[in-house]
């Protein structure tokens, strides 16, 4: 199928990687054009959600991912934290709702969870799905049966992003491997919690690799009901400390790809809005994002204040949308 026979609302699971390739390379104004008809189609409301992320226990982890600064193997000056105790945890998600947030991800700098941390992972989730919101966290590695119970707990959307393509994998972490990354994942939707998952940009990988992320998300039946497109932080001390920043108009390109290719799913753009423009920022939400990161911190890099964030969307035009604003949901 050419991309211009693409439909622009039936998700498919049989994308070939030529067929993404065809569709990223297009001209940037008709990539957007195609974009923009799936995301009317599939999100006629057209609103940008809220999301909040909070490190719940940070620092120490014994993973090596080239771009983190909270792996243990790297001197980037960050401390390593306790896990933080759950009254903290709801205080924080209280201040996100204020903000207008509806979905609140909690992450911990882990290779894997430990079963000694679950009743306060589980009791976290619970406070915070009291408190009305959508809840989410990244945890590392699950094993049989953690996820059932994180579910138990009130649990809505699990993120474990898969990084690059399995090819470049190899180069941007040794301590874990490609299909681990997808054993979890299948783990999460077994245990019937929704998967966020996605990658980050700008990491030195070609355009062949972020062609390769897109196609091993598109693969996953059902998709990932979220996709987090990260531009690249360089964090001084870190293996990927001097990586060159990924230009907007790639990232949109990635973005506009993601958003045909998954048109279903939440596209969210996440990591690196600090470094970017309002033209920038602008030109991915143009390219089919819905969502955004919004608080002061995204786990232990900086983000947009909520008076820049408010700005961006006022001269857009473009509203603050609810959860609901989703297909098949009431809007």
């Amino acid at each position: 199928m050419s991309p211009s026979a693409a439909t622009a609302s039936t998700p498919r699971s049989d994308w070939t990687r030529e067929e993404i390739a065809a569709l990223y390379d297009l001209p940037l104004p008709d990539l957007m054009l195609k974009a923009l008809e799936v995301r009317r189609d599939n999100w006629p409301a057209g609103r940008i959600q809220k999301s909040q992320l909070l490190s719940i226990k940070t620092g120490g982890c014994p993973e090596d991912c080239g771009y983190c600064s909270q792996s243990a193997h790297f001197q980037t000056g960050l401390s390593a934290s306790k896990l933080m105790e759950v009254e903290a945890v709801v205080a924080e998600a209280k201040k996100a709702k204020a903000n207008g947030a509806d979905r609140f991800c909690m992450g911990a700098a882990w290779r894997s969870l430990k079963d000694r941390d679950m009743p306060a992972v589980c009791a976290m989730i619970s406070a915070v799905k009291a408190e009305g919101l959508e809840t989410c966290v990244t945890l590392g590695m699950l094993e049989d049966g953690q996820a059932e119970r994180l579910k138990e707990a009130g649990l809505d959307y699990y993120n474990h992003n898969l990084d690059t393509s399995r090819e470049y994998y190899g180069k941007v972490t040794s301590t874990r491997t490609y299909d681990d990354r997808l054993q979890t994942i299948a783990r999460v939707r077994n245990a019937g919690v929704n998967v966020c998952a996605g990658g980050i940009l700008g990491m030195g990988e070609g355009r062949a690799d972020r062609v390769g992320l897109i196609h091993e998300l598109s693969k996953l039946t059902p998709h990932p009901e979220s996709v987090t497109i990260n531009a690249l932080v360089p964090i001084e001390g870190t293996p990927l400390g001097g990586s060159t920043p990924i230009d907007a108009v790639e990232l949109a390109r990635a973005i506009a790809t993601a958003r045909i290719v998954m048109p279903a799913s939440w596209v969210r753009l996440s990591a690196g809005r600090e470094n970017m423009s309002e033209e920038g920022q602008a030109l991915c939400l143009a390219a089919g994002a819905n969502s955004i990161f919004v608080g002061d911190r995204l786990l232990t890099t900086d983000n947009p204040e909520a008076s820049e964030d408010e700005a961006l969307l006022e001269t857009l035009g473009l509203e603050w949308g609810p959860r609901t604003d989703k297909p098949g949901a009431a809007l």
